[in-house]
């Protein structure tokens, strides 16, 4: 899903380093950020590895531009999806290395005691940018504390992606928003050879994302709003017991993918429907073999089911400063630098949006009107769903998200390991090893 070329890459990223005066960005004055860089400062940098070359690209010149401003050296390092979290939890528990980590959503809750508060820069961005999207508060804000302990960068939504042209084989002119509807295409897709296929390996974004849809779309949920395990339900009970169907219509070896898996299977004509992010439609519009492909991709919300609106969330990238850091104005500036819209809207377009904004602002940005299919990634961080829903982001919310517990309770029961009882019974018992008191 890469496989595009280096020099259509940069021509990417030179075009997108001359977006801002077309993006028209509004914000206001917002007075300073007190955060000059100390004298001497470097800073390192690790974030998770680019699934669109632009969002490494751009990002790194965006860097650089901060580098050469304020004369600060930095070093930016891009690490494997699956490798962050275990090299945040070095850092934190040896208060050694990276300034920042710019890691997963609910991290900066896992390491809340380990963290700087970095409320001066939200509240810099966010008056100067129209304010912060509700995912963006979920994650950023500690809960109980209203403490900023970190800043998101940018949210990745996965709806449903989709050939038309095998749907339309199917008997369907669009995604139904029903169960039953959607197991009918599905199923019937796969008797036409061309099956679906979703992540239930531990896939950072896809699995966990897979999960979340499957039980919040039968109104099923981890927690209630107190923080009490709650994943033991009817409603569970219901959304593995569909899954024992759908799973009928999945391409085989979905229980191995991690996130690059359905891009590739989507590419190669394996699989006709999936749930991604920009990133897929991004590799087939930009590869001349793939043209045919790209235009027959279609764009829509996973089916509602049985919830009031389409149950998506974002995988979301929060940037965390540890107390470790011996320059902690040069890592605020730095983080601030990168959400400037001179630096952020260049990033968001050469990139398709693939990391959607943090802040409302940039809801204006001329992207989302560039391409007809890139409109339903605009309000990604509006979701009213995240991660450890409907209780509070914490430290067992998070764990439980690094631990894959939700995805392996859905693989259990469709690779026939588990009943829907008994799987639901085991994510109950892992879930409570993190939420103690409930």
């Amino acid at each position: 899903m890469q496989d595009i070329t280096r020099r259509v890459a940069l021509g990417f990223g030179a075009a997108a380093l001359a977006a801002p005066a077309l993006a028209q960005i509004p914000r206001t004055e917002a007075g300073s950020l007190n955060a000059a860089p100390e004298p001497g400062a470097t800073l390192r940098v690790i974030r998770p590895a680019r699934f669109v070359e632009p969002d490494e690209t751009v990002f790194r010149a965006n860097a650089q531009r901060f580098q050469d401003r304020f004369n600060v050296p930095v070093r930016v390092d891009f690490v494997g999806w699956e490798d962050i979290r275990p090299q945040t939890a070095v850092v934190a528990n040896t208060g050694t290395g990276p300034d920042i980590v710019i890691g997963w959503g609910d991290d900066p809750h896992i390491y809340a005691d380990k963290v700087i508060e970095m409320g001066d820069v939200a509240d810099y961005l966010g008056r100067r940018y129209g304010g912060w999207g509700f995912l963006s508060e979920k994650y950023g804000r500690q809960h109980g504390t209203g403490r900023w302990i970190g800043i998101p960068i940018g949210g990745n939504i996965g709806p449903c992606c989709w050939r038309a042209s095998a749907v339309r084989e199917a008997g369907f002119d669009r995604i139904p928003e029903d169960h039953e509807g959607f197991l009918k295409l599905c199923l019937a897709m796969k008797r036409n050879g061309k099956p679906v296929g979703f992540a239930l390996g531990n896939a950072v974004g896809d699995g966990n994302g897979f999960a979340q849809w499957l039980l919040w779309s039968h109104n099923a949920f981890l927690v209630d709003e107190e923080g009490k395990v709650a994943i033991n339900s009817p409603e569970t009970i219901d959304a593995l017991k569909y899954l024992q169907e759908l799973y009928q219509a999945f391409v085989p070896g979905t229980l191995s993918w991690l996130d690059p898996s359905n891009n590739r299977a989507f590419a190669a004509q394996e699989i006709h429907l999936t749930a991604n992010g920009v990133s897929l439609y991004f590799a087939l519009k930009n590869d001349p073999k793939m043209a045919a492909i790209a235009e027959d991709l279609q764009h829509s919300w996973m089916p509602k089911g049985r919830a009031p609106t389409p149950p998506h969330t974002a995988t979301v990238m929060n940037a965390m400063l540890f107390r470790h850091t011996r320059y902690p104005n040069a890592a605020k500036a730095f983080i601030a630098f990168m959400l400037e819209s001179e630096q952020y809207d260049p990033w968001m377009q050469g990139s398709m949006g693939y990391w959607a904004p943090p802040l409302k602002a940039y809801r204006a940005s001329t992207v989302w009107d560039s391409d007809p299919k890139l409109g339903i990634f605009r309000d990604t961080m509006e979701q009213r769903y995240w991660a450890g829903y409907r209780g509070p982001i914490s430290q067992a919310s998070g764990a439980v998200s690094a631990d894959y517990v939700l995805v392996q309770m859905c693989a259990a029961v469709a690779s026939g390991q588990a009943t829907p009882e008994a799987a639901a019974r085991e994510a109950e018992r892992r879930a409570r090893r993190y939420y103690r008191n409930a």
